[in-house]
C-alpha cells in the first residue's frame, strides 16, 4: 500500500518509456536553468541603480 512518503509514478516498462522519460527530465531541466536565467536578468535589470551621468535632458534609455 502506497503511503504518503512514496507516493511516485511507475518505472517505464520498455526501453522506449524510459528512454522518453530521461528525455522529459532533460528537457525540463534545460527550461527551468532558462527560466532562472532569464528572471534573473529581469530581476537585476528591474533593480539596476546605475545611470548615466552624461545623459542629457532626461531622457530615458530603452531596452530592447
Amino acid at each position: 500500500m502506497a503511503t504518503w512518503s512514496n507516493l511516485n509514478f511507475q518505472n517505464g516498462v520498455s526501453p522506449l518509456m524510459e528512454q522518453i522519460i530521461f528525455f522529459h527530465d532533460h528537457s525540463l531541466i534545460i527550461l527551468i536553468m532558462i527560466t532562472i536565467l532569464v528572471s534573473y536578468m529581469m530581476l537585476s535589470m528591474f533593480f539596476n541603480k546605475f545611470i548615466n551621468r552624461f545623459l542629457m535632458e532626461g531622457q530615458m534609455i530603452e531596452l530592447i
